[in-house]
C-alpha cells in the first residue's frame, strides 16, 4: 500500500462510506465506554482543558486510577444481557493518558494506576 494523497483519501472514504458503515446500523445498539483519569477527579472526560487544569496537577490522578478487576468482564456481560451488538473502548483522551502498554507514551496505564492493560483487558473480555 503506497501514500495516496488527501484528496484520494477522502474520495476512498467518501465512496465506500456505506459499505463500511453498514454493519454499525444493522447492530443498531452498542456500549461507548469512556473511562480515563477524569473519573478519579468525578468529572466528565474534558475536565482537564475545560477547567484549567496544569497537566503536572492532572497527572498527579494517575495514581488514583484503579478501575476494579474484572470490570471489563463486567461491562461485557451487560452489553450481551441488554442485547447490545458491539462495545467501543475510549483508549486514549486527548490529555493523553494511554489504557494500554504504550511503547511511546509512558503515561499509561500500565506504568500508573492499575498498573494494567485496561485496552487487553477489554479486548479479551467482548472476545469472552
Amino acid at each position: 500500500m503506497g501514500t495516496i494523497s488527501k484528496a484520494e483519501y477522502e474520495r476512498q472514504v467518501t465512496e465506500t462510506r456505506d459499505r463500511r458503515m453498514q454493519w454499525w446500523r444493522e447492530a443498531r445498539f452498542g456500549m461507548f465506554v469512556h473511562l480515563g483519569l477524569y473519573s478519579v477527579y468525578g468529572k466528565h472526560e474534558w475536565a482537564m482543558a475545560m477547567e484549567n487544569w496544569p497537566p503536572e496537577e492532572y497527572a498527579k490522578f494517575a495514581d488514583g486510577f484503579l478501575p476494579e478487576e474484572g470490570c471489563c468482564r463486567d461491562w461485557a456481560k451487560l452489553a450481551k444481557s441488554a442485547g447490545m451488538k458491539y462495545m467501543v473502548l475510549t483508549t486514549r483522551h486527548h490529555e493523553g493518558f494511554s489504557l494500554w502498554d504504550s511503547k511511546v507514551n509512558p503515561f499509561n496505564s500500565v506504568n500508573y494506576g492499575p498498573k494494567r492493560d485496561i485496552v487487553r483487558e477489554f479486548v479479551d473480555a467482548c472476545h469472552e
